[in-house]
């Protein structure tokens, strides 16, 4: 009789894993990031290889390929607290479902998967890869990573339970003529920053419970700034846009 599979705890502990690389990206908190890869194509971002996998021999052969899957950490979540149900955000947050049937960040081992494109590989000072479509914190540490591959990552007759298809665009973003100057100015060293505004705000972040409020001014961390905006009858309005 085949014996039932079992980790013990001294199995359990004796593997440790440490990071590869780190992530530089325009999202500097939780709120506002997109909740897929992918969903705003054009984010820039880095992954900064760390010592001692920032060295060329360690990404031969990596150029050849459009996209890469990065095995991260939700380094920025709270501690697991055993519940085995989630609300998802597509649901509204009012519905529950398995932990292990959504790709959230509340998880027994907080560890994430993203599909994002290789732009270009740049080898001064170490290694670093440039990559759009991402949907990571900076500072996120980077386990893993992997070419994708299409004959075998992408399944296209799979179906998606709740999450059938992907969000859309809710809000429309305005700004004033002042404060779309001043956002070219701040695209100088901020690439791709009034784009970034449109789409982040656009998917609208807001938790679901707090989308009939048209009082809350709320407020979105891109780069070094804090976008600031207020939603009334499907449309955000940028209050303001300060220095972090």
């Amino acid at each position: 009789m085949q014996q039932p599979l079992h980790t013990t705890e001294a199995d359990a502990t004796g593997t440790t894993f440490s990071p590869v690389a780190v992530i530089r990206s325009p999202f500097r908190e939780k709120f506002g990031i997109p909740r897929q890869p992918g969903l705003i194509k054009d984010v820039p971002a880095q992954v900064i290889l760390l010592p001692p996998f920032n060295r060329e021999e360690a990404v031969r052969g990596l150029a050849d390929f459009t996209h890469i899957w990065l095995i991260f950490q939700f380094h920025a979540c709270p501690p697991f607290d055993g519940s085995m149900t989630v609300r998802p955000p597509r649901l509204g947050g009012n519905k529950r479902m398995g932990v292990f049937a959504t790709r959230g960040t509340h998880r027994p081992n907080p560890i994430g998967m993203s599909v994002v494109t290789l732009e270009r590989i740049d080898y001064e000072e170490g290694i670093t890869l440039h990559i759009k479509g991402g949907d990571l914190l900076d500072g996120t540490p980077v386990y893993d990573i992997k070419p994708y591959l299409h004959y075998a990552d992408a399944v296209h007759e799979a179906k998606s339970g709740f999450a059938h298809s992907p969000p859309q665009i809710e809000l429309q973003v305005e700004m004033s003529e002042e404060q779309h100057e001043k956002c070219v100015e701040l695209e100088k060293t901020r690439p791709g920053l009034i784009s970034l505004i449109e789409q982040v705000i656009g998917l609208d972040p807001r938790p679901a419970f707090k989308k009939k409020d048209n009082v809350r001014i709320y407020g979105v961390r891109l780069y070094d700034l804090d976008v600031r905006f207020t939603v009334k009858n499907g449309v955000a309005t940028i209050v303001e846009i300060v220095a972090c």
